[in-house]
């Protein structure tokens, strides 16, 4: 049951085990539009240019002509962050993030302590919904019970 891993964590073999996300193209053929990359991640165009505005998105490359071009790991980087929207981070913490990241290896530190802080609220969040969940399946049962036909009067 998935619920039991919860308060688990994987190990490096796990974490490297699960296939990434495919790519709509191989890697030096990666040149796609936004409205390619809203598409593929169902964020807006507007979403994205936001990200990009506020610092969330890496520099994003642009045409001759001045329209961006993502990469496969500006996919990879907005899934990612899809992840910690799924998360509840704030989104200043996951643009403080982006910046760690940008500040190179030295941040590694502060990185760890901000997805550790992140984990730990998710398996509070995880814990409080597990409660709820048993709290509905109880009514569910008992309303069940109430209209079951082998009920007796």
């Amino acid at each position: 049951m998935t619920v039991a891993r919860v308060g688990q964590r994987q190990t490096n073999t796990e974490a490297h085990c699960a296939a990434p996300e495919p790519h709509m193209r191989p890697d030096g053929q990666d040149q796609y539009t936004i409205g390619e990359v809203a598409a593929f991640t169902g964020l807006s165009a507007h979403t994205l240019r936001w990200y990009e505005r506020i610092g969330l998105m890496p520099h994003v490359d642009r045409s001759h002509t001045g329209q961006r071009r993502f990469t496969n790991r500006d996919l990879d980087w907005l899934a990612f962050v899809g992840n910690l929207r799924l998360t509840g981070m704030p989104v200043a913490d996951m643009v403080a993030y982006a910046e760690l990241v940008r500040a190179g290896e030295h941040t590694f530190g502060e990185r760890h302590a901000l997805l550790e802080s992140t984990r730990a609220d998710v398996v509070r969040r995880i814990a409080e919904l597990q409660g709820t969940l048993t709290v509905l399946d109880r009514k569910i049962d008992t309303y069940a019970a109430a209209h079951s036909p082998n009920r007796t009067a």
